[in-house]
């Protein structure tokens, strides 16, 4: 695929943070804080994501026993709730373009350094849970390694010092505020993936901000580029998702002659937490009329601003009526771009068409056209 952005820097090794970065470790930290809130009358209502993400766990502890009014130490909640973690640690799923990233490093022989405020041990035992991946990395540091945690550069320091590289030649990703910190204090190339959504303008000091590891382009720092594009779509590993179709925004046929499918999300915000806000294309199977090209998106859509994240599938044929409450199957085979916004409803509306074209075109490849023919569209 090409890019339009020249060569930013040549680098020579790749450091990455763990959890957010390569690991949607959020949902778990989220599900753990609140059943051990419960215990204190408290209902965890995620308003400390924002000043936890990237802390030491001592950092996030305190942030949590002040603003919940906790009768007891950030050192108490660590001991109370570390075994709580340990337990879930095996349920933490990599993020889309985690592996991707790895085995794409280690085919080209970029060294690569793990680094996270995490200790040593934990980072060691949620990475055993994925295949190659502690074999992967030439080093790994965790935060009670170094005397300061990030937004001290001092971790990204060691992790260039280990690898035998200068500071300036290592590229940096990161979900986080403190490790973007840490990392431009390093005097690295750093890359921000935010974890947290709608975070994305507060990420000034990276050198690139990033909505997923799918939109990562190697090539822009001197590395070697990802071949597994395909007519400008990413071939993903088929997932599904299912629902009945439910009155919208109104917005779709009304304002942007588009007539999208909304899909219920009840029962489904912890499956689309695990996709990045995009653009996708593939399937969908109506029991009464059949299997369908179809191009969706999935997040916040920053033109109209909405609330929660939402799925908006666009069936691409011509139906002569509505079908709201019928079940609507869909087969996700592929990706095609980020979330983005746009200034007018114009140009918003010409990508969307362009989306359309580029799913109309591809899903009659082989590659793709394949699973049409996914008894999952047609079962009930």
């Amino acid at each position: 695929m090409s890019v339009a952005n020249p060569l930013k820097k040549l680098v020579k090794c790749v450091v990455l943070d763990l959890d957010g970065t390569l690991l949607n470790t959020d949902g778990i930290v989220s599900d753990v804080l609140r059943g051990f809130l419960v215990k204190y009358g408290k209902q965890w209502d995620g308003r400390e994501a924002k000043k936890i993400v990237g802390k030491t766990p001592l950092e996030a502890a305190a942030a949590i026993v002040e603003d919940y009014e906790l009768p007891c130490t950030a050192n108490e909640l660590i001991s109370d709730i570390t075994p709580l973690f340990s337990n879930q640690w095996c349920n933490i799923k990599a993020l889309p373009g985690a592996n991707r990233l790895i085995k794409h490093l280690i085919s080209h022989k970029v060294p690569m350094a793990l680094a996270s405020n995490s200790p040593k041990e934990s980072i060691e035992t949620k990475i055993s849970f994925h295949h190659g991946w502690k074999e992967s990395f030439s080093v790994i540091i965790g935060g009670d390694e170094v005397r300061a945690g990030k937004p001290s550069p001092e971790i990204f320091l060691e992790a260039a010092k280990r690898l035998n590289v200068e500071p300036s030649g290592c590229l940096v990703i990161e979900d986080s505020l403190p490790g973007v910190t840490a990392g431009k204090a390093a005097e690295m190339e750093v890359v921000a993936v935010p974890s947290l959504p709608k975070q994305s303008h507060l990420f000034t000091r990276a050198d690139e901000v990033i909505n997923s590891l799918l939109d990562l382009r190697p090539e822009k720092w001197g590395l070697p580029p990802f071949q597994d594009w395909v007519e400008d779509t990413l071939p993903l590993e088929p997932w599904n998702i299912c629902g009945p179709v439910i009155k919208g925004f109104g917005r779709g046929s009304k304002v942007l002659g588009i007539p999208t499918a909304n899909l219920s999300i009840d029962g489904c915000s912890t499956l689309l937490s695990e996709h990045p806000a995009g653009v996708y294309f593939g399937w969908a199977g109506l029991a009464s009329r059949g299997i369908f090209k179809m191009v969706m998106s999935i997040g916040w859509n920053p033109y109209f601003n909405n609330t929660e994240k939402t799925i908006e599938p666009w069936l691409l044929h011509d139906f002569n009526e509505d079908f709201y409450g019928e079940e609507l199957r869909l087969v996700i085979v592929g990706y095609i771009r980020p979330e983005a916004n746009f200034p007018t409803l114009e140009s918003l509306i010409a990508k969307i068409q362009e989306d359309r074209k580029i799913a109309e075109r591809v899903l009659d490849l082989p590659l793709y056209s394949k699973y049409k023919d996914d008894l999952y569209l047609s079962s009930v």
